[in-house]
């Protein structure tokens, strides 16, 4: 009598459904991020409405968010914090060796480069991107998605596109603030707190300083946000399980964008400074 090697080997037949199952779940997103991506024009043209009402609320927020100025304020605040220790440990760090005068070295380089897109990033992920996955997938299970399918509704133009072009969209003013509020916080805390002359602060920081940088780290922001809510869309669009189920789709959610995230920081930081770190000591 023989037996079918699956029932020999149930350990080998598991592994080899969940790696078929993880598979075909790459495929899915792919298909959902090409779909979402080339559904654009379409949110644009025929979605204009939602698409600048996704705007107002992703910036400002909406509700009891509104009495802090939503995403833009939190964003400000991380910031704030983030330039706030460039000060000190850049400070403290650099007295140690006596060239403190190098703060706004520090200051110049670290937050164009490194701190403003990911704290820009990470607020977006944890915010808006939060946010969209939740609406989402309330959506989802309330079956709202498929009564728009019903109606005519394209529902990926219109809730996942829409949703990427104003992430897009609410980055640029969200980058700029992160790196203004960065700066801000560094020159206050070196000058006013430490004590250091503010000619001097200006001076490195103005010599190291280059506008280039400042232009490419604005690029790596926008990406992030491309990623960031593709990701989000895509676990809001595809929730299941009724609100547990919402609420786990929003955690893969935050975790995988923060990831893909980073790793879209690094690409670019990689491509454009690993060969030739663009840095001019002299001056």
């Amino acid at each position: 009598m023989s037996v079918a090697p699956s029932t020999l080997y149930p350990r080998a037949r598991r592994a080899r459904n969940v790696a078929a199952a993880r598979w075909h779940r790459i495929g899915t997103q792919t298909q959902f991020y090409v779909k979402t991506l080339t559904s654009m024009g379409d949110a644009v043209v025929n979605y204009r409405v939602e698409l600048i009402r996704l705007i107002a609320q992703m910036s400002l927020g909406t509700g009891a968010l509104t009495l802090v100025g939503g995403t833009i304020v939190i964003v400000g605040f991380l910031t704030l914090s983030a330039g706030a220790l460039i000060a000190v440990q850049g400070y403290h760090s650099l007295s140690n060796v006596g060239i403190e005068a190098l703060t706004g070295f520090i200051a110049a380089y670290l937050n164009v480069r490194l701190i403003a897109p990911l704290v820009a990033g990470i607020g977006l992920a944890a915010t808006i991107g939060a946010g969209a996955t939740a609406q989402l997938g309330a959506m989802r299970i309330n079956e709202e998605i498929d009564a728009l399918e019903v109606i005519g509704v394209r529902s990926v133009a219109y809730l996942a596109s829409s949703r990427v072009i104003a992430g897009i969209i609410v980055v640029i003013p969200l980058y700029s603030l992160a790196v203004l509020m960065s700066f801000l916080a560094a020159r206050v805390g070196t000058t006013a707190v430490y004590g250091q002359s503010p000619g001097v602060y200006d001076h490195y920081f103005n010599t190291f300083f280059n506008p280039v940088d400042l232009a490419w780290s604005c690029v790596t922001a926008m990406a992030m946000a491309v990623v960031i809510m593709l990701v989000h869309t895509y676990y809001g669009y595809s929730a299941s399980g009724g609100p547990a189920g919402v609420g786990e789709a929003v955690g893969r959610a935050v975790r995988t964008s923060l990831i893909a995230a980073v790793f879209v920081s690094l690409a670019i930081t990689l491509s454009l400074y690993g060969q030739a770190p663009n840095l001019n000591l002299s001056g």
